[in-house]
């Protein structure tokens, strides 16, 4: 929830007010609300299982953000593409490819990303 905050109120900001190219706008939505995504999951809802080595597992959590990213941004480009009109709201087209992408990047981030108590069993 929080990520899609910032990616609608970044991309909101950048192609309304800015006319700013949509994409463009979603490339910057997306880096901001991983890193702030990363550092809640890491400190809230993963806290038990954060991994020692935060370069690491900044990168696994930036990898799967990423896949899922591009079933997002497939969903957000189909949609944009399809229904011209979109382009003027373009918090839909990100809502529906967010909604999504949703369960994919939690799956994914809880057996891949938040390991960090099973490297800790496994170096035992």
């Amino acid at each position: 929830m929080v990520g899609f905050v910032i990616e609608a109120i970044v991309i909101t900001a950048l192609v309304v007010w800015w006319g700013v190219d949509i994409y463009l706008s979603r490339l910057v939505s997306f880096t901001l609300a991983v890193l702030a995504t990363w550092r809640l999951n890491r400190e809230f809802a993963f806290s038990d299982m954060a991994s020692a080595d935060r370069t690491r597992e900044y990168g696994r959590y930036f990898l799967v953000q990423s896949l899922g990213a591009l079933v997002n941004l497939g969903v957000f480009a189909i949609l944009v593409s399809l229904v011209a009109e979109l382009r003027s709201w373009p918090v839909v087209p990100l809502a529906a490819g967010a909604a999504i992408a949703l369960m994919f990047n939690f799956v994914v981030s809880r057996t891949f990303v938040f390991v960090g108590h099973r490297e800790a069993g496994r170096r035992r």
